[in-house]
């Protein structure tokens, strides 16, 4: 209920120039909250000798001011379509005026997240290396501060430089650092490869979504990061289900590699289509 009109109205109150810095901004602001809230919930614990239901309460306040900020500071554009026009966009003929760019985009989604399994493989591949219990929460740290601090700086420079070579880079990035954990070795291998991991999601993420906003027409940002978000959520149970066959049967080796080959193949992809997405 969230994701999709989120997505939807950053592309609603942003141009097609700036759509890589805004994407890139508000990944980095989300990926810091996803870090300082945990973190001030553990002070919080600590002060208050585990008072669950404070801590509960205190997490009502930054909801409060998001729905506030949310109310008074967005606004819809307004559009010349008529209500019973708005009404049900779920139409082959509404879906088909996505354009192709759009579709190839949900392939190459679809295909790159069938190998991109839980980030609790990671996790267990960092146990194995040697990385005490203790530690390993620490490895998801480094791995989204590196996310957070890059993520806005690639959307500014993907604005001047271009989104599909940037988003390609990241896509080819995850490859690497997926064939690494296929045969790291010590524990600060490990550590680079979760920073490197950040790296990638910052190259990736934001981009992806600015280069579907620059894909599909004005009046249906709704429904295609809808299908967006409908072709990750389908990819990301096989895709653990595979991992942890592929973990269980072949070793940790091949669950890497694999997640490795679909990356490449969903880079292919879009090198394949590269003329669509070259000039936005």
């Amino acid at each position: 209920m969230r994701v999709a009109p989120r997505d939807a109205l950053v592309a609603d109150s942003t141009n097609a120039e700036v759509r890589g810095a805004a994407y890139g901004l508000r990944q980095s602001l989300d990926t810091i909250g996803a870090f300082l809230g945990p973190l001030a919930a553990f002070i919080l614990m600590a002060a208050s000798q585990n008072n669950f239901r404070l801590i509960f309460w205190l997490a009502l306040i930054p909801g409060f001011f998001a729905v506030a900020l949310l109310t008074v500071g967005v606004r819809e554009p307004t559009t010349s379509e008529t209500q019973e026009n708005r009404s049900n966009p779920l139409q082959w003929q509404t879906l088909g005026s996505l354009g192709k760019g759009y579709w190839v985009l949900i392939a190459v989604a679809l295909l790159f997240n069938l190998g991109n399994s839980s980030n609790a493989f990671l996790l267990l591949r960092a146990e194995q290396t040697g990385i005490s219990a203790s530690l390993i929460p620490l490895t998801l740290m480094v791995m989204n501060i590196a996310y957070s601090f890059s993520a806005y700086p690639l959307g500014i420079l993907s604005d001047r430089v271009g989104k599909f070579g940037l988003l390609l880079g990241g896509f080819f990035l995850y490859a690497l650092v997926y064939l690494g954990f296929a045969f790291v070795q010590t524990p600060w291998q490990v550590w680079g490869l979760f920073a490197l991991y950040g790296l990638h999601l910052g190259m990736s993420k934001g981009l992806l979504l600015a280069l579907v906003a620059n894909s599909i027409p004005a009046n249906l940002p709704g429904t295609a990061f809808g299908f967006l978000n409908l072709a990750v959520g389908l990819a990301l149970l096989p895709a653990s289900l595979l991992a942890g066959g592929l973990w269980q049967t072949l070793g940790a080796e091949a669950t890497f590699i694999t997640g490795t080959l679909f990356a490449i193949a969903a880079v292919l992809l879009l090198i394949i289509n590269r003329k669509k997405y070259l000039q936005i």
